[in-house]
């Protein structure tokens, strides 16, 4: 222990508000959180002595234990500004950050301490009626695991739990994961503090906050819808933003993250732009000023202050907040997927398209780049399937011959620098599941589980589904030896009842990150257990939608024509999705670059194709072949929406 630092302050004795007080709180009126600590901090010209020393100069964590009277009193007059709750000054408080000043071995103290003299001051103005509240506070580092790198994802999620492990211990009432520049690191913060929660027994809620910059992005590149889709596995009590711009830069993405997202919002921005240097101009009543609109327009639930607000802000605020009604949460929870970029599978999209061809099990080309170590050429093969309209890019790297866990971690290392779409990680090993997910900052995909081997694949998947955020596709497969492979819509639908009733309430995945394979076999092979089983796919989907209808369906589209001539492959797979879509198909995995999406067929073949998928006629597999090799692969016009087209007539 470094002497001149003083041991953290004795336990106040404070008892920690549950959940339920906070929601409750929040249910009534919108409430205020502080102001800047840099911006108190600063106008107090303290020496390095007031820090502890001169190593320590600069870092306002040191005064926790040198000077806890400096920030107790900072506290304190945000809270008689009006301030429902403040911050801890704990905002580098990591040991990334605490190493630059030789303090690591202070983590905890220094957390610690930053809750107790919180938590001190917030019971001291505390009265029976108005609860005073801390929020731990937990900044981004001075490393960004999806753009500078430098760490390692499990390094930055152990670098949070050590300064959770303070905060909690210290008494702190929400944990405040803040000014996220990068969601993979906010997903670390998820992780490192949800793993001491669990050890410790405790319960303590989450608010998450980004920061999005003048260019209507994070540093990272993901949009505030982006972030919330990415981090709603942590079920936060409050998700928004703060830092970065003034409020009215804000203004846009405060509304649509308001229209979004099913939980609280808050929002504490900068008192304005910076100027060259580093001087914040807007007036308490000017920042209130602007503020207003949100409060008015029902956007928000808390309010408070970043960078170049002090007490002066805050009670301009909790002024103008006064008798004003909270935001209601009132958005339906709904799947949302997320790259960089966001995308939600809804009627006026459906079917996303999964991009099929960077997967060694399906295409010869791609295995052999990723054989040959030519990952930035394999990526390559991902990018193409982007540009021809994937919305979903799926990765398989399983090759028996192969290390797949390093080919994983090579391959989105550089994919994921490519590409901004959404990924689907398509592996049946948990050790590659955990790994991928740790290298993805959006919300991805896991294909898949089944209930093959009874609930061994949920057992170990559904963990790291909740643990890192992620849908997940169940096949419709179980352990039946005469038919574990569903072929009928009836056989689709039990076993994908019984798959939703056990991941929903067994293994609490919410039903919205359910996507169910009902599975697709070859039409046109002439194998007798496959006749009629296109028709009876369609039907599954349509009876899966029906019965489920949080949930969603996926198709491997291709696999109805297996073994037919090409260009009867893409005829064949074309109708067969236009008949899937109508029936509520939610997303298809296609190779993006090859498919027809086209507004007329001719008629031939469009009734040969309809014959064999409805199994209609005498022989509908020989005349369809027949028709195929006879014709050439068609160039058709593309269909802008499959499901707002209706079928061409005869």
């Amino acid at each position: 222990m470094n002497p001149t630092l003083s041991p953290p302050i004795a336990d106040p004795g404070r008892a920690r508000v549950t959940e339920a007080d906070l929601r409750a709180i929040l249910a009534e009126r919108i409430m205020v959180l502080d102001g800047g600590m840099g911006t108190a901090i600063q106008p107090l010209s303290l020496t390095a002595t007031d820090f502890g020393g001169e190593a320590y100069l600069g870092c306002n964590e040191a005064l926790n234990l040198a000077r806890p009277d400096v920030i107790a009193k900072v506290h304190a007059d945000y809270f008689e500004a009006g301030a429902d709750m403040v911050e801890t000054n704990s905002f580098g408080g990591t040991p990334l950050v605490l190493a630059e000043y030789d303090l690591v071995d202070r983590t905890y103290d220094l957390n610690l301490a930053a809750a107790r003299v919180a938590c001190r001051v917030a019971k001291a103005c505390s009265t029976p009626g108005r609860p005073r509240l801390v929020a731990g506070s937990m900044g981004p580092t001075t490393r960004t695991l999806s753009v500078t790198g430098g760490v390692t994802f499990a390094a930055m999620a152990e670098a949070y739990y050590q300064q959770t492990r303070g905060l909690v211990d210290g008494g702190v009432d929400v944990l405040l994961i803040e000014t996220c520049l990068d969601t993979l690191n906010a997903k670390a913060a998820i992780v490192g503090a949800r793993r001491y929660l669990r050890e410790a027994g405790i319960s303590v809620p989450t608010m998450l906050s980004c920061t999005i910059e003048a260019m209507g992005t994070m540093l990272a590149g993901q949009t505030v819808e982006g972030f919330h889709a990415s981090t709603e596995h942590a079920r936060p009590l409050a998700v928004g933003m703060n830092c970065s711009t003034g409020p009215e830069f804000m203004t846009d993405h405060i509304r649509a993250l308001s229209e979004l997202t099913w939980c609280h919002v808050s929002c504490y921005p900068n008192a304005g732009l910076p100027d060259e240097e580093g001087r914040y101009h807007e007036t308490p009543d000017i920042f209130a000023g602007r503020l207003e609109r949100f409060a008015s327009e029902g956007w928000l639930n808390i309010v408070g202050g970043c960078c170049g607000t002090h007490s002066g802000h805050i009670r301009a605020l909790a002024r103008m907040v006064e008798g004003k009604p909270p935001r209601r949460p009132r958005a339906r929870p709904r799947l949302a997927l997320a790259g960089v970029d966001f995308v939600q599978p809804d009627d006026s999209n459906r079917p996303l398209i999964v991009g099929e061809r960077t997967n060694v099990l399906g295409s010869r080309k791609f295995r052999e780049l990723v054989a040959e170590g030519k990952y930035e050429e394999a990526a390559e093969v991902g990018r193409r399937q982007v540009k021809g309209g994937a919305q979903v890019l799926d990765v398989c790297l399983q090759n028996a011959d192969r290390d797949e866990l390093a080919d994983m971690d090579r391959f989105l290392a550089i994919v994921t620098k490519k590409v901004r779409v959404p990924l689907m990680i398509d592996t049946t090993d948990p050790k590659v599941v955990e790994l991928a997910l740790g290298r993805l900052q959006g919300k991805g995909i896991v294909n898949s589980i089944n209930l093959e081997d009874g609930e061994e694949k949920l057992e170990r998947i559904c963990p790291l589904l909740a643990e890192f955020g992620a849908a997940v596709i169940v096949g419709c497969i179980d352990e039946d030896r005469v038919q574990g492979q569903a072929v009928t819509a009836r056989r689709k639908l039990a076993i994908a009842r019984r798959a939703y009733d056990l991941l929903t309430m067994k293994y609490g995945i919410p039903a919205r990150d359910l996507i169910f394979d009902p599975l697709v076999f070859p039409a046109g092979t002439g194998d007798r257990n496959y006749v009629g089983s296109a028709a009876q796919t369609i039907e599954g989907v349509r009876q899966i939608k029906e019965a489920l209808p949080d949930a969603h369906t996926i198709l491997g589209i291709s696999n109805v024509s297996f073994g037919l001539p090409a260009a009867g492959r893409e005829v064949l797979n074309s109708v067969f999705l236009y008949h899937c879509t109508r029936a509520g198909l939610d997303l298809a995995i296609v190779n993006s670059e090859k498919l027809e999406r086209y507004a007329t067929i001719p008629d031939a073949e469009r009734r040969a194709a309809e014959d064999l998928i409805f199994d209609r006629g005498d022989d509908p597999v020989g005349a369809f072949a027949a028709l195929s090799r006879s014709s050439t692969a068609p160039s058709w016009p593309a269909w802008t929406r499959w499901a707002d087209c209706s079928p061409p007539t005869s």
